[in-house]
């Protein structure tokens, strides 16, 4: 479960995304003003902060510029400024992405998501051994049994990463599909087959009777640990 800082000024807004983060697993403390945002995230244990820019106290730039000084932490600009200018100036300072108002809440999870995984923080940092391969989601690395590294791709990372996170609980293709390739490729199904092919390729003692990278038909995809159960393609 990752910790949010939710920095908005507008009350309504402040309040409908926090039981929508708290609805999707985050853990979240929700503050008004940039000095209240400095104070939490010196003190408490975070994971991202998701950014309002017109605060009515201190600037968001000011805040984004302020917590670079001490931290990494993911960092996503939520703004009504829509000028190219405001965007440059908000990922020069130090932003991790920048999404204008309004905005879809389903592309704000999943830019979020991607913020803390790319980060390494949260849960990514756990190690996942199989009989036959080791995952280390911090490192992002894959090695075989002998300890040999298992080259992948961006994207077969981020299959392989986004099914591993869900603790052998079933990921529909929809949203496997818009979590590694982003809002709007719900539909592109065909994707998956050829990425969850070359990771079996790659990973699978056996191709045709995959034990680890599991196929629900019609529904999707979900990672078996243990690899003790063979099943068809």
């Amino acid at each position: 479960m990752s910790t949010v800082l939710l920095v908005e000024d507008d009350e309504r807004l402040r309040r409908a995304l926090a039981l929508t983060l708290r609805a999707r697993g985050y853990t979240v403390t929700d503050v008004a003003t940039g000095r209240e945002a400095l104070a939490e995230a010196s003190h408490r244990k975070l994971d991202a902060i998701v950014l309002d820019l017109g605060l009515p106290d201190l600037d968001g730039l000011e805040v984004i510029r302020r917590v670079r000084e001490s931290s990494a932490l993911p960092i996503v600009v939520l703004s009504a400024r829509r000028d190219e200018s405001d965007k440059v100036q908000a990922l020069d300072a130090g932003a991790d992405d920048y999404m204008t108002k309004p905005f879809g809440v389903d592309e704000l999870l999943a830019r979020l998501r991607a913020a803390v995984r790319r980060s390494g923080r949260g849960e990514d940092q756990r190690v996942v051994a199989t009989p036959d391969f080791t995952i280390d989601l911090g490192r992002k690395t894959l090695t075989d049994r002998s300890l040999a590294p298992i080259h992948l791709t961006p994207t077969e990372w981020g299959v392989l990463e986004t099914l591993v996170r869900a603790n052998g609980l079933l990921v529909t293709s929809a949203d496997l599909l818009s979590e590694v390739w982003g809002p709007g490729y719900e539909e592109q199904t065909n994707y998956l087959r050829v990425y969850v092919g070359q990771l079996r390729r790659k990973i699978e003692p056996d191709v045709t009777r995959p034990r680890y990278l599991l196929t629900t038909p019609g529904i999707g995809y979900r990672f078996d640990a243990s690899g003790a159960t063979p099943t068809s393609a």
